[in-house]
C-alpha cells in the first residue's frame, strides 16, 4: 500500500514538471557540409556522409585563411553551409509548444522542420525563434531540423563575424497557456534604503483552442534564496489571445546591484491553472537607480561614478566566433583585475552569456546594435583603408530588418542590470561613408547619400526603443558630430556619444548645456583619460579596445587589429598595465623598456605619449633581453607615489608621481644583463613590485591553467622558458600538442597577428615565448593529459 502511494505521488510529481517549460541545449548530434544540396531541407535526404559537428560552431575558424578572402573580416572563409539535426519528441509533449531558438547564425538563416520551412533571419547577431509544433512527429521517430546558412558575401563586414551557427542553439516545450518568449519585463521605478518599488510584466500567450482561466504569481527571490515579496492575479484569456499583465511589488531593505557588490534578485513568474503550475520563468535582475547628467556625469545609485571602459568585438582570437563562457569570465576578469568597470558590444549584440557575465561579475554596459544603416559601409578587401573597398553587408537588409532587430535585442536583454543604455549604431554618420553634407566643406560629396536620411532611419530605431524600455537612455557613437549636429541626428537621443572627439567637449557643453556627452571611442592614450577624469561632465571612456580581435586587418598575412589592452590569446599588453596604473583601485608598478633610437621616432612622430604601444608609437616590450650596451629607455607605469628603478641590485634612481610625463615615469640607461626590477612606494614602504629578468637559451616547455576548468573547458598557457623558468621573449619554437584521453583542440593561438596557421591543429609555433591552448573535454569522467613537446626542449605534462 505505501509503494503504490509513493508510485502515484511520483507520477504526480512527475506530470507537474512536464506540465512546466522543459529547455534542451542543442549542442550535439549536428550533421554539417560546407556545400549547397538542392534538396538538404528534406528529411529523407542522405546526410551520412556529412562531418559531425557541436553547436556552437564556427566554420570560418575550420577553414584556411586566403588572402583573397578579404581584410575585414580576417581573410577568413565565407560561403554556403548546412546543418542537419533529428530530434526524437515523444506523445507526452502532444498538445505543447514547441519552439526552437537560435541565439545567433552568421548569417542569412533559413530553418526547415521536417521538410517545411519554418522562417528565417539574415542578421547575424539577433537572436531568434520560430515555433515547430504544427509539423513536429510527437511519435518518437525522427524530426529533421536543417538550417542554410548563406554567408557568401564573406566581404561583409569590418571586422570578423565568423560562419555558422556560432551561438547556443535550444528547444523548448511549453504549455498551451504560457510566458511569451522574452515575454518578462522587470524594471525597479521606485528605490532607496527603506524598500524597492518592482513593476513585473509578462506577456501572456494561449495557444489552446479554448479559454483558460489562470493565475499569474510573481514571486521575487533575494540573492540569498528567500522570497521576499509575493503577488498573485487572477485572469482569462480567449483562446489565441496575447495579453501583458503588470503587477506591482515591493521589496524592504534591498540589496542594491552595484559594480562592487552585484546582487541579483530573481523574479520567479508561474502560471496556474486550477492550483497547478502550467509554466515557470526565473528572471535575474538588479535593484538599483543610475541617470546621466548633463553637467556632472553619470550617477549609480545615487554616488558620480566614472566609466572606465572598453569596447569588445565578439570573437576571441583562435577560436572565431564560438567563444565557450569560461573563456568570456576569463576575459571579463582579466579587464575586471585592470580596473575596467563598463563595456560597449561593439557594433552588435552580444551573446546572452556576455550579459549575464557582466550582471554576475559588476560590469556596466552600453548595447550597441548596429554598425551601419542602408547604404553600406566600405568593406575594405586589400587591407585597412587600401585599395577599392567591397559595399556588401547588413545595409542590404537594414531597411527591412532593422527595427525588427533593434526590438528583439531590447525584447531580449532588457532585464538586464548591467545594461545601461542602448546604442543604435556606430558612426553611422562617418563622413562619406556613405553619407554626406555640406557642413563637410571641400570633402562634401554631392552625389553621396545626404546625412539626413541618418534622421530618416534612426528615428524609427529610437522610437522602437523606448516603446519597449523607456527605463534606459538612446544613445549612438557619432563620429562625426559636425554631421549629426547639421541634420539633427544628434538630437534624437538621450546621451550623445563622441568618437575620438575630446576636442570637442567643452565647446559642446557650452553650446549644447542640456546634451549629455560622453566618450563612445577612444584612443589609449593619456591625455584622453585626463579630460574625462578632470571634466565632471564627461562621464565615460571606452577604449578602442580591450582585447585585440580578428579582422579589420591590415595587409595578407595580417589576420587582425592590434587596439586591445590583452591580445588574441589573452595576454596582457603594456598598454594595459598602463590602463591599470590609470584605473586599478590596487597599487599598481610595471616596466616595459625601448631602445632610445625607437624612442626618438616615436616622439617625432607628435603622437604624444612616448614609450607607450600604440599605433603610430614606439613598441615597447615586457623583456630584458637586449643588445649589449645598447641604450634603452625603461618605462614605469605606476599609481604609487613614489617608484624606485633597481638594476641588478643597484639603486637607479627614485622618482615622484609628479615627475610623471603623460602618466609614465622614464629612465635612460645602457642596456646590462641581469635584473631590472621597480619597486612603488607609499609612505617609503613598498606596496608593489615588478621585475624584468635577462632570460637565457630555450630549455623546456611549461604549462599553467590560467583559469578553472569550467563546462569541460581548459584555458592553458604554454611557455618557452631557460633552465631557471623565465620566459625566452624571442622563442618561436614549433610546438606539438599531444591529447590523452577524451580531449579535443577547440584552439591554439599565440597572440601573433600574423600567424595564419590552423588553430585546431595539434602543432603550433609559440610567439613571444608563449601562446594558449583552448581545450574541451568530450567525456568528464576518463582520465586526460596534455602533453606538448618540441625538438631540443625538456617537454612539460600537464593532468586536465
Amino acid at each position: 500500500m505505501r509503494r503504490s502511494c509513493l508510485a502515484i505521488a511520483l507520477l504526480a510529481l512527475a506530470g507537474a514538471a512536464l506540465a512546466q517549460r522543459q529547455e534542451q541545449t542543442l549542442d550535439s548530434g549536428w550533421r554539417f557540409s560546407k556545400s549547397d544540396p538542392g534538396a538538404a531541407m528534406q528529411p529523407a535526404f542522405d546526410d551520412s556522409g556529412w562531418q559531425a559537428v557541436r553547436v556552437p560552431h564556427d566554420w570560418s575558424q575550420h577553414e584556411p585563411l586566403r588572402a583573397e578572402y578579404g581584410s575585414g573580416n580576417g581573410y577568413a572563409a565565407g560561403g554556403i553551409a548546412w546543418y542537419r539535426r533529428s530530434l526524437a519528441v515523444g506523445a507526452e509533449h502532444k498538445g505543447r509548444v514547441a519552439r526552437i531558438t537560435f541565439d545567433g547564425v552568421y548569417d542569412h538563416a533559413q530553418v526547415w522542420i521536417n521538410g517545411q520551412y519554418v522562417g528565417g533571419r539574415p542578421y547575424g547577431y539577433s537572436s531568434f525563434q520560430f515555433e515547430l509544433t504544427p509539423y513536429l512527429k510527437f511519435d518518437g521517430s525522427p524530426n529533421v531540423l536543417a538550417v542554410r546558412v548563406d554567408h557568401s558575401r564573406q566581404m561583409d563586414s569590418r571586422y570578423f563575424t565568423g560562419s555558422g551557427i556560432y551561438r547556443d542553439a535550444r528547444l523548448s516545450f511549453t504549455d498551451a497557456l504560457h510566458i511569451a518568449p522574452w515575454g518578462t519585463y522587470v524594471t525597479t521605478p521606485k528605490v532607496d534604503a527603506a524598500s524597492a518599488d518592482v513593476k513585473a510584466q509578462a506577456e501572456l500567450v494561449n495557444a489552446a483552442a479554448e479559454a483558460r482561466r489562470f493565475t499569474l504569481r510573481s514571486e521575487v527571490v533575494a540573492p540569498d534564496g528567500r522570497i521576499v515579496a509575493t503577488r498573485e492575479t487572477q485572469a482569462r484569456l480567449a483562446a489565441g489571445e496575447r495579453r501583458a499583465l503588470s503587477q506591482s511589488l515591493s521589496v524592504e531593505r534591498p540589496q542594491r546591484w552595484s559594480i562592487a557588490t552585484p546582487a541579483l534578485y530573481t523574479l520567479r513568474q508561474s502560471v496556474l491553472v486550477q492550483g497547478q503550475p502550467v509554466d515557470r520563468t526565473d528572471t535575474p535582475f538588479g535593484i538599483r537607480t543610475f541617470r546621466f547628467d548633463a553637467d556632472r556625469g553619470f550617477f549609480l545609485n545615487g554616488q558620480a561614478l566614472k566609466l572606465k571602459g572598453v569596447c569588445l568585438h565578439h570573437d576571441a582570437g583562435s577560436l572565431g566566433a564560438a567563444v565557450p563562457v569560461a573563456v568570456l569570465q576569463r576575459r571579463l576578469q582579466q579587464l575586471k583585475d585592470i580596473g575596467v568597470n563598463a563595456i560597449r558590444t561593439s557594433h552588435n549584440p552580444p551573446a546572452p552569456e556576455l550579459l549575464d557575465l557582466a550582471d554576475r561579475m559588476g560590469f556596466l554596459v552600453q548595447a550597441e546594435a548596429f554598425d551601419e544603416f542602408t547604404p553600406t559601409k566600405n568593406k575594405w578587401i586589400e587591407g585597412w583603408n587600401v585599395g577599392v573597398p567591397g559595399r556588401q553587408g547588413y545595409g542590404e537588409e537594414f531597411a527591412q530588418w532593422g527595427v525588427r532587430d533593434v526590438e528583439d535585442m531590447v525584447r531580449r536583454d532588457r532585464n538586464h542590470p548591467s545594461i545601461i543604455m542602448w546604442s543604435v549604431g556606430n558612426e553611422v554618420d562617418y563622413p562619406n561613408d556613405p553619407f554626406s553634407h555640406p557642413v563637410l566643406g571641400a570633402r562634401y560629396r554631392p552625389a553621396a547619400p545626404p546625412a539626413s536620411d541618418l534622421v530618416r532611419w534612426g528615428r524609427p530605431l529610437v522610437d522602437a526603443v523606448r516603446r519597449l524600455d523607456p527605463t534606459r537612455p538612446v544613445t549612438a557613437a557619432l563620429a562625426s558630430v559636425d554631421i549629426s549636429d547639421a541634420v539633427g541626428f544628434a538630437d534624437l537621443f538621450d546621451v550623445a556619444g563622441y568618437n575620438y572627439q575630446e576636442a570637442r567637449y567643452a565647446a559642446d557643453h557650452a553650446k549644447f548645456p542640456k546634451r549629455v556627452i560622453y566618450g563612445s571611442e577612444n584612443r589609449h592614450d593619456y591625455r584622453a583619460w585626463a579630460v574625462v577624469r578632470d571634466t565632471p561632465y564627461i562621464s565615460a571612456q571606452f577604449l578602442w579596445t580591450g582585447f585585440d580581435y580578428l579582422g579589420e586587418a591590415g595587409r595578407w598575412p595580417l589576420r587582425a587589429a592590434d587596439f586591445g589592452l590583452f591580445d588574441l590569446a589573452g595576454f596582457m599588453k603594456p598598454r594595459g598595465a598602463f590602463r591599470a596604473s590609470l584605473w586599478s583601485d590596487k597599487p599598481v608598478v610595471y616596466l616595459a623598456a625601448a631602445t632610445a633610437s625607437a624612442t626618438q621616432v616615436a616622439s617625432a612622430s607628435g603622437q604624444g605619449t612616448p614609450l607607450l604601444d600604440q599605433q603610430k608609437r614606439a613598441k615597447v616590450a615586457e623583456h630584458w633581453n637586449w643588445p649589449a650596451d645598447e641604450s634603452m629607455v625603461v618605462s614605469a607605469y605606476a599609481n604609487t607615489p613614489e617608484v624606485q628603478l633597481w638594476l641588478n641590485g643597484k639603486l637607479i634612481g627614485t622618482q615622484q608621481a609628479a615627475d610623471a610625463v603623460e602618466g609614465i615615469l622614464s629612465w635612460t640607461l645602457p642596456f646590462e644583463a641581469g635584473e631590472l626590477k621597480a619597486v612603488g612606494l607609499k609612505d617609503g614602504q613598498p606596496v608593489a613590485e615588478f621585475r624584468l629578468q635577462t632570460a637565457g637559451a630555450a630549455a623546456r616547455i611549461t604549462l599553467e591553467r590560467v583559469a578553472p576548468a569550467q563546462d569541460g573547458i581548459e584555458q592553458i598557457a604554454f611557455f618557452v622558458v631557460d633552465t631557471q623558468g623565465r620566459r625566452v621573449p624571442d622563442a618561436a619554437q614549433r610546438l606539438r600538442f599531444e591529447l590523452q584521453g577524451p580531449v579535443e583542440i577547440l584552439g591554439i593561438g599565440n597572440g601573433n597577428l600574423a600567424d595564419v596557421d590552423d588553430p585546431r591543429d595539434a602543432e603550433h609555433a609559440a610567439h613571444e615565448g608563449r601562446g594558449l591552448a583552448v581545450l574541451r573535454r568530450t567525456d568528464p569522467a576518463p582520465p586526460a593529459r596534455l602533453r606538448v613537446t618540441a625538438p631540443g626542449l625538456a617537454p612539460a605534462e600537464l593532468k586536465l
